[in-house]
């Protein structure tokens, strides 16, 4: 992991910064970084209506960009004059960070003060696949279960043993054709 290092974050009274620290801040658990309480982020109403306003700007600020760039991208979040976006590749978030004027251009445009653009690299997760459960066990696993199942004192797995290689025989004699449909 990287080390952990205080620059870039607000913590206490920093000379130039806006941010003061309250007498309490020292007993509160939450810095002024990460997931806000629920108690200090208000009413659904008024989430939904931020969420809104920025699902508003994400397609604005998307829509000035290149067709394969605006796919890769994601407007996230502007804070502190600062528009954020996420890229699903470095090589995609350094094309983003090259148009940074013209993303810039296009915020002050439809009204957005707006200084910085930052880009974090969040790659998409990988597509989950359902596993291939068309192939049938063979007549010979069939028959090695079978064995096996004979072979076992315990009469519960020797149940379980039969009935998958009842299974096999059953996956094995649709996959032939000598199934009959009712």
């Amino acid at each position: 992991m990287f080390p952990k290092s205080n620059s870039g974050t607000m913590q206490g009274n920093v000379p130039g910064s806006s941010h003061q620290a309250s007498p309490n801040q020292a007993t509160s658990r939450r810095s002024g970084n990460g997931p806000k309480s629920i108690v200090d982020c208000g009413s659904f109403a008024t989430l939904a209506k931020k969420a809104g306003a920025l699902e508003a700007l994400d397609r604005a600020l998307r829509q000035t960009l290149p067709s394969p760039l605006r796919e890769q991208v994601k407007f996230a979040n502007l804070r502190n004059d600062r528009l954020i976006f996420l890229a699903s590749s470095p090589a995609w978030a350094s094309r983003l960070r090259l148009m940074q004027t013209q993303i810039l251009a296009a915020a002050h445009a439809i009204g957005t003060c707006a200084s910085s653009v930052t880009v974090k690299v969040v790659p998409q997760p990988p597509v989950a696949t359902a596993p291939d459960r068309s192939k049938p066990l063979s007549p010979a696993a069939a028959t090695h279960l079978r064995a096996a199942a004979a072979s076992i004192s315990d009469p519960e797995l020797r149940v379980l043993f039969l009935e998958l290689a009842s299974l096999a025989e059953t996956a094995d004699s649709g996959a032939e054709g000598t199934h009959q449909a009712p």
